[in-house]
């Protein structure tokens, strides 16, 4: 069985622990709206441009394929 001692430094553990996490909640730095916006307008650019790139990619070697057999 646990003694008082240990039941005590158990929970001075856990409360160092999370006096820990909330002070390095308080040093994130969330991204404004702008930045949101323009990320998920980049990143959508990019995966049409990757779908594009991989379509033609595809198209090619379809025809290729094609072309031998």
């Amino acid at each position: 069985m646990l003694k008082t001692k240990e039941i005590g430094a158990s929970m001075k553990k856990i409360m160092d622990f999370i006096r820990g996490v909330r002070a390095e909640w308080f040093k994130i730095v969330w991204p404004t709206r702008a930045e949101v916006v323009r990320a998920t307008i980049m990143i959508l650019v990019f995966s049409g441009l990757a779908a594009l790139f991989f379509f033609v990619v595809d198209s090619i070697l379809n025809a290729l394929v094609g072309w031998i057999f």
